[in-house]
């Protein structure tokens, strides 16, 4: 079997590249503050404002254990969303660094 070597250092230097690893930089960075922060509101509302996460919101479910289930459905949304837009964005900006890469 064949080995085919690449020079890495010049795709890493390549303006496709750097645009593609900047977008995701920049679109992974954003969501994992948000759901740093999503994730922290939990225990930190939890400890502070036990009056909210004692409101009933449906029979014996109160607000604490919707907001604990709610970052289930978070954490799926953003994996769908992240898909989207990879499969849009980053994916098309790969293939066109692959096709250049190519020739």
């Amino acid at each position: 079997m064949a080995t085919q070597s690449y020079d890495w250092a010049a795709i890493a230097k390549n303006p496709k590249f750097i645009e593609l690893h900047h977008r995701k930089q920049r679109f992974l960075f954003g969501w994992w503050i948000f759901s740093t922060v999503y994730y922290f509101l939990l225990p930190i509302g939890a400890a502070y404002a036990t009056d909210l996460f004692k409101i009933k919101v449906i029979g014996v479910i109160n607000f604490g254990y919707a907001f604990a289930l709610s970052q289930f459905f978070v954490s799926w949304g953003l994996a769908h969303y992240y898909a989207h837009v990879a499969n849009k964005d980053f994916d098309r900006l790969t293939r066109e660094l692959v096709s250049e890469l190519a020739k």
